[in-house]
């Protein structure tokens, strides 16, 4: 089943984001998915904020992966946050050794779609969709790898 949710503005897609990370437990896995532009980091952002984790939330593109802590007397699920544009395949994600923080973080990974479906049975897909008014929409849905 997907979910379709429409965002007129950043701060819409930051509190998808929030409650979405509100939800989140250790060992989850988010792939967002859509073109540049589309609001992926603004809604890791809003994870983020969900979670209650420390530190900006800032696009990984550069370093890859971020780990992110969980603030004092906060929920206690960190975040790795992962920007899979750069890398060159599931041979490169494999190479991230992520499963190993599955256990105990949530786990969000932008353009993660067709690469990073085998870190878990099942995931959260989020596809951001940027339109001419600058408005998005979030068709968001649960996948289950099969075995």
């Amino acid at each position: 089943m997907i979910e379709s949710v429409e965002l007129a503005t950043a701060q819409d897609t930051e509190a998808l984001g929030a409650r979405i990370g509100a939800q989140l437990s250790a060992g989850d896995v988010v792939l967002l998915s859509g073109p540049l532009g589309a609001g992926k980091t603004v809604l890791a952002k809003g994870i983020g904020r969900g979670l209650g984790v420390a530190g900006p939330i800032t696009s990984p593109t550069f370093v890859i992966a971020r780990e992110h802590d969980p603030v004092p007397g906060g929920r206690g699920v960190p975040l790795v946050h992962v920007d899979a544009y750069r890398l060159g395949g599931a041979a490169e994600l494999d190479d991230l050794d992520l499963d190993t923080d599955l256990s105990e973080a949530a786990v969000v990974v932008e353009w993660g779609e067709g690469m990073a479906e085998r870190l878990s049975r099942e995931h959260l897909l989020i596809r951001l969709t940027r339109r001419d008014d600058d408005s998005r929409l979030a068709e968001i849905s649960r996948v289950e790898v099969p075995a």
